[in-house]
């Protein structure tokens, strides 16, 4: 089965300092893959290459099989982004932006202007017909965003962050599409802060630190790779978090490193 994305040596230098350092990479088709790491570890430099937003200093993308550097177009056809960005035009109501989007993609006319009907409606944003999207609120925005990255139908949807700023109930309807688009074979590549939401819905996970990937594996395969590592923690028969695993990989465990300083004004 030919996989959804594959890496090989992905690097990524802006001048002297290298933000992506030669990471291998496989995500299987059909994968709900959580892409983890602290800030500023190279999460979102890596999706804009994965996206043909940013081009690599060296190595290689494949999409779907397709290379990314000599197919560019028909990748981009296959994917769906929601950038860190988001990257709307705000002079463009929501409509306007979603048929804009939808022609863009070569869908047609009649296609694309049912679909920004339904997905108006499913994003809860069908009463904003004359609100220009520059005055939408932030998670008005993003859901948007998520709209424009779907309208296409695309095979593989790479989320940057897609549920900062969105409500507790909008929350619920997107991660119900989500594992909606899962169920009939779509790959979903997402970077979240929100660990208890990689955790619910993510089966695999990779964790990149400082430019480098250090973790990668299923849920099972890290949690019982940091209990391997921490014999004397099991005794209790613990089931490790998400949370407690990624700071166990990372090196910032507080129940194995309490912080060394505090604020005095706090202490």
């Amino acid at each position: 089965m030919v996989p959804a994305v594959t890496t090989t040596g992905l690097t990524r230098r802006f001048g002297e300092f290298t933000a992506v350092q030669d990471v291998n990479l496989t995500v299987a088709p059909g994968q709900f893959f959580g892409f983890l790491g602290p800030n500023g570890a190279g999460k979102s430099t890596t999706i804009k290459m994965l996206t043909g937003l940013l081009a690599p200093t060296s190595g290689s993308i494949q999409i779907l099989g397709l290379d990314a550097a000599t197919n560019p177009i028909e990748v981009k056809r296959q994917i769906g982004v929601v950038p860190e960005g988001l990257a709307l035009f705000g002079r463009l109501t929501a409509a306007e932006y979603l048929h804009f989007v939808g022609r863009m993609y070569g869908l047609d006319a009649a296609t694309t202007a049912a679909r920004t009907t339904e997905l108006l409606d499913f994003m809860s944003l069908a009463g904003e017909t004359k609100k220009l999207i520059t005055d939408f609120s932030h998670g008005m925005q993003k859901k948007l965003a998520l709209a424009a990255a779907v309208i296409h139908g695309p095979r593989i949807l790479f989320l940057d962050e897609p549920f900062e700023g969105v409500d507790a109930i909008a929350s619920g309807t997107l991660k119900a599409m989500l594992q909606g688009m899962i169920a009939r074979g779509a790959t979903i590549f997402l970077t979240s802060h929100v660990l208890e939401i990689v955790e619910r819905l993510c089966t695999h996970i990779a964790i990149i630190d400082r430019g480098h990937l250090i973790a990668n594996g299923s849920l099972e395969e890290l949690r019982a790779g940091v209990q391997a590592r921490n014999p004397e923690g099991n005794g209790n028969n613990q089931i490790l978090t998400l949370e407690q695993i990624f700071l166990s990989i990372v090196g910032g465990d507080p129940a194995i490193a309490p912080p060394e300083q505090e604020l005095s004004w706090l202490g």
